[in-house]
Protein backbone atom coordinates (compact mmCIF):
# COMPACT_ATOMS: atom_id res chain seq x y z
CA UNK A 1 0.00 0.00 0.00
CA UNK A 2 2.63 2.41 0.64
CA UNK A 3 4.71 1.37 -2.03
CA UNK A 4 1.29 2.45 -4.18
CA UNK A 5 1.02 5.81 -2.42
CA UNK A 6 4.41 7.05 -2.90
CA UNK A 7 3.76 6.02 -6.90
CA UNK A 8 0.79 8.24 -6.93
CA UNK A 9 2.36 11.27 -5.33
CA UNK A 10 4.87 10.70 -8.09
CA UNK A 11 2.04 11.33 -10.81
CA UNK A 12 0.80 13.92 -8.11
CA UNK A 13 4.69 15.95 -8.49
CA UNK A 14 4.42 15.12 -12.14
CA UNK A 15 1.29 17.07 -12.99
CA UNK A 16 2.72 20.06 -10.77
CA UNK A 17 5.69 20.11 -13.03
CA UNK A 18 3.72 20.04 -16.05
CA UNK A 19 1.44 22.81 -14.74
CA UNK A 20 4.54 25.02 -13.95
CA UNK A 21 5.70 24.04 -17.80
CA UNK A 22 2.26 25.22 -18.92
CA UNK A 23 2.20 28.48 -17.19
CA UNK A 24 5.73 29.49 -17.59
CA UNK A 25 5.06 28.91 -21.53
CA UNK A 26 1.99 31.08 -21.01
CA UNK A 27 3.79 33.73 -19.27
CA UNK A 28 5.99 33.90 -22.39
CA UNK A 29 3.47 33.78 -25.05
CA UNK A 30 1.89 36.43 -23.04
CA UNK A 31 4.45 38.86 -23.02
CA UNK A 32 5.12 38.68 -26.69
CA UNK A 33 1.44 39.47 -27.53
CA UNK A 34 1.81 42.67 -25.27
CA UNK A 35 5.11 43.80 -26.88
CA UNK A 36 4.10 43.02 -30.51
CA UNK A 37 0.35 42.87 -30.97
CA UNK A 38 0.30 39.73 -31.52
CA UNK A 39 -2.96 38.30 -31.73
CA UNK A 40 -2.27 34.37 -32.56
CA UNK A 41 0.22 34.38 -29.55
CA UNK A 42 -2.58 35.90 -27.55
CA UNK A 43 -5.02 33.06 -28.07
CA UNK A 44 -2.21 30.82 -27.65
CA UNK A 45 -2.00 32.14 -24.07
CA UNK A 46 -5.45 32.04 -23.57
CA UNK A 47 -6.54 28.40 -24.92
CA UNK A 48 -3.60 27.09 -23.61
CA UNK A 49 -5.55 28.32 -19.23
CA UNK A 50 -8.16 26.15 -20.15
CA UNK A 51 -5.29 23.25 -20.00
CA UNK A 52 -3.82 24.34 -16.40
CA UNK A 53 -7.50 24.20 -15.06
CA UNK A 54 -8.22 20.99 -16.53
CA UNK A 55 -5.03 19.58 -15.14
CA UNK A 56 -5.53 21.05 -11.76
CA UNK A 57 -9.11 19.28 -11.51
CA UNK A 58 -7.50 15.90 -12.21
CA UNK A 59 -4.59 16.97 -9.74
CA UNK A 60 -7.25 18.08 -6.49
CA UNK A 61 -8.83 14.34 -7.16
CA UNK A 62 -5.61 12.57 -7.32
CA UNK A 63 -4.60 14.08 -3.93
CA UNK A 64 -8.17 13.82 -2.43
CA UNK A 65 -8.50 10.26 -3.45
CA UNK A 66 -4.82 9.56 -1.73
CA UNK A 67 -6.08 11.79 1.12
CA UNK A 68 -9.25 9.67 1.80
CA UNK A 69 -8.17 6.08 0.39
CA UNK A 70 -4.81 5.59 1.46
CA UNK A 71 -4.53 6.19 5.17
CA UNK A 72 -1.43 8.66 4.62
CA UNK A 73 0.46 9.23 7.90
CA UNK A 74 1.34 12.62 9.36
CA UNK A 75 4.08 13.46 6.79
CA UNK A 76 2.26 12.54 3.86
CA UNK A 77 -0.68 14.20 4.80
CA UNK A 78 1.44 17.60 4.97
CA UNK A 79 2.44 17.03 1.88
CA UNK A 80 -1.29 16.13 0.04
CA UNK A 81 -2.39 19.30 2.21
CA UNK A 82 0.55 21.26 0.54
CA UNK A 83 -0.04 20.25 -3.17
CA UNK A 84 -3.75 21.15 -2.69
CA UNK A 85 -2.64 24.44 -2.10
CA UNK A 86 0.16 24.67 -4.99
CA UNK A 87 -2.76 23.61 -7.38
CA UNK A 88 -4.47 26.42 -6.88
CA UNK A 89 -1.13 28.89 -6.91
CA UNK A 90 0.13 27.28 -10.28
CA UNK A 91 -3.48 27.44 -11.51
CA UNK A 92 -3.98 31.18 -10.71
CA UNK A 93 -0.62 31.89 -11.65
CA UNK A 94 -2.15 30.51 -15.67
CA UNK A 95 -5.03 32.96 -15.06
CA UNK A 96 -2.85 36.14 -14.32
CA UNK A 97 -0.92 35.05 -17.76
CA UNK A 98 -4.20 35.00 -19.55
CA UNK A 99 -4.90 37.94 -18.50
CA UNK A 100 -2.21 39.91 -19.94
CA UNK A 101 -2.86 38.17 -22.82
CA UNK A 102 -6.49 39.37 -23.10
CA UNK A 103 -5.41 43.05 -22.50
CA UNK A 104 -3.07 42.48 -25.37
CA UNK A 105 -6.02 41.32 -27.59
CA UNK A 106 -8.14 43.86 -26.23
CA UNK A 107 -5.43 46.68 -27.70
CA UNK A 108 -4.75 44.78 -31.04
CA UNK A 109 -3.75 46.07 -33.35
CA UNK A 110 -2.35 48.82 -31.01
CA UNK A 111 0.60 47.54 -29.07
CA UNK A 112 -0.96 47.44 -25.19
CA UNK A 113 2.55 48.58 -24.25
CA UNK A 114 3.99 52.06 -25.18
CA UNK A 115 7.35 52.00 -26.24
CA UNK A 116 8.82 53.49 -23.71
CA UNK A 117 8.00 50.76 -21.28
CA UNK A 118 8.80 47.94 -23.64
CA UNK A 119 11.89 47.32 -21.91
CA UNK A 120 10.30 47.28 -18.50
CA UNK A 121 8.14 44.75 -19.79
CA UNK A 122 9.80 42.75 -21.69
CA UNK A 123 11.70 42.39 -18.06
CA UNK A 124 8.76 41.60 -16.15
CA UNK A 125 8.11 38.90 -18.53
CA UNK A 126 11.25 37.18 -18.72
CA UNK A 127 11.56 37.39 -14.69
CA UNK A 128 8.27 35.95 -14.79
CA UNK A 129 8.94 33.23 -16.79
CA UNK A 130 12.01 32.31 -15.36
CA UNK A 131 10.45 32.24 -11.86
CA UNK A 132 8.01 29.31 -13.52
CA UNK A 133 10.36 27.80 -14.46
CA UNK A 134 12.41 27.47 -11.23
CA UNK A 135 9.13 26.47 -9.54
CA UNK A 136 8.98 23.64 -11.75
CA UNK A 137 12.32 22.69 -10.60
CA UNK A 138 11.67 23.39 -7.27
CA UNK A 139 8.78 20.90 -7.12
CA UNK A 140 10.84 18.11 -8.76
CA UNK A 141 13.60 18.48 -6.77
CA UNK A 142 12.86 20.19 -3.97
CA UNK A 143 16.17 21.84 -3.71
CA UNK A 144 15.96 24.52 -0.80
CA UNK A 145 18.34 26.60 -2.50
CA UNK A 146 15.59 27.45 -5.32
CA UNK A 147 13.16 28.98 -2.42
CA UNK A 148 15.91 31.78 -2.29
CA UNK A 149 16.50 32.07 -5.77
CA UNK A 150 12.67 32.29 -6.59
CA UNK A 151 12.59 35.25 -3.87
CA UNK A 152 15.26 37.17 -5.16
CA UNK A 153 13.58 36.89 -8.60
CA UNK A 154 10.19 38.35 -7.15
CA UNK A 155 11.95 40.91 -5.94
CA UNK A 156 13.18 41.80 -9.29
CA UNK A 157 9.65 41.94 -11.02
CA UNK A 158 8.74 44.03 -7.90
CA UNK A 159 11.33 46.28 -8.38
CA UNK A 160 10.14 46.22 -12.35
CA UNK A 161 6.86 46.80 -11.18
CA UNK A 162 7.75 50.33 -9.04
CA UNK A 163 9.61 51.34 -11.68
CA UNK A 164 6.84 51.50 -14.17
CA UNK A 165 4.48 53.45 -11.97
CA UNK A 166 7.31 56.24 -11.87
CA UNK A 167 7.16 56.46 -15.77
CA UNK A 168 3.44 56.86 -15.66
CA UNK A 169 2.98 58.84 -12.75
CA UNK A 170 5.70 61.31 -13.54
CA UNK A 171 4.24 64.50 -15.36
CA UNK A 172 5.76 64.16 -18.68
CA UNK A 173 4.62 61.01 -19.30
CA UNK A 174 2.53 61.34 -22.88
CA UNK A 175 -0.06 58.62 -22.02
CA UNK A 176 -3.63 58.31 -22.11
CA UNK A 177 -5.56 57.67 -18.78
CA UNK A 178 -6.72 54.53 -20.29
CA UNK A 179 -3.23 53.16 -21.13
CA UNK A 180 -2.05 53.90 -17.56
CA UNK A 181 -4.86 52.18 -16.16
CA UNK A 182 -3.99 49.04 -18.62
CA UNK A 183 -0.39 49.14 -17.33
CA UNK A 184 -1.48 49.54 -14.09
CA UNK A 185 -3.22 46.17 -14.45
CA UNK A 186 -0.50 44.85 -16.15
CA UNK A 187 1.85 45.49 -13.49
CA UNK A 188 -0.15 44.27 -11.06
CA UNK A 189 -1.10 40.72 -13.05
CA UNK A 190 2.72 40.51 -13.21
CA UNK A 191 3.40 40.97 -9.58
CA UNK A 192 1.04 39.00 -8.44
CA UNK A 193 2.10 36.08 -10.81
CA UNK A 194 5.41 36.17 -9.01
CA UNK A 195 4.05 36.41 -5.60
CA UNK A 196 2.36 33.33 -6.13
CA UNK A 197 5.73 31.50 -6.93
CA UNK A 198 6.59 32.43 -3.41
CA UNK A 199 3.46 31.55 -1.83
CA UNK A 200 4.64 27.80 -3.38
CA UNK A 201 8.23 28.20 -2.25
CA UNK A 202 7.19 28.94 1.04
CA UNK A 203 5.00 25.47 1.25
CA UNK A 204 8.18 23.99 -0.56
CA UNK A 205 10.58 25.41 1.99
CA UNK A 206 7.88 23.97 5.24
CA UNK A 207 7.96 20.60 3.56
CA UNK A 208 11.36 20.57 3.80
CA UNK A 209 12.40 22.05 7.01
CA UNK A 210 8.89 21.72 8.80
CA UNK A 211 9.32 25.14 9.56
CA UNK A 212 6.59 27.42 7.80
CA UNK A 213 7.95 31.00 7.04
CA UNK A 214 6.09 32.97 4.23
CA UNK A 215 9.04 34.29 2.24
CA UNK A 216 7.81 37.97 1.41
CA UNK A 217 4.92 37.49 -0.66
CA UNK A 218 1.22 39.41 0.01
CA UNK A 219 -1.52 36.59 0.63
CA UNK A 220 -3.95 38.96 -1.08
Amino acid sequence: MRTAFHERMDDVVENLVTMTGLVADMMGEATASLLAADLERAETCVTSDKAVNALQDSTDELIIDLMTRQGPVATDMRSLVAALRITTDVERMGDLAAHIAKVARRRYPDRAVPEPLADTFAGLGSKGQTIAEKTGLLLASRDIDLCDEIKRDDDEIDRLHRSMFLVVLDHTWPGTAEQAIDLALLGRYFERFGDHAVLIASHIRYLITGSYERLGASSR
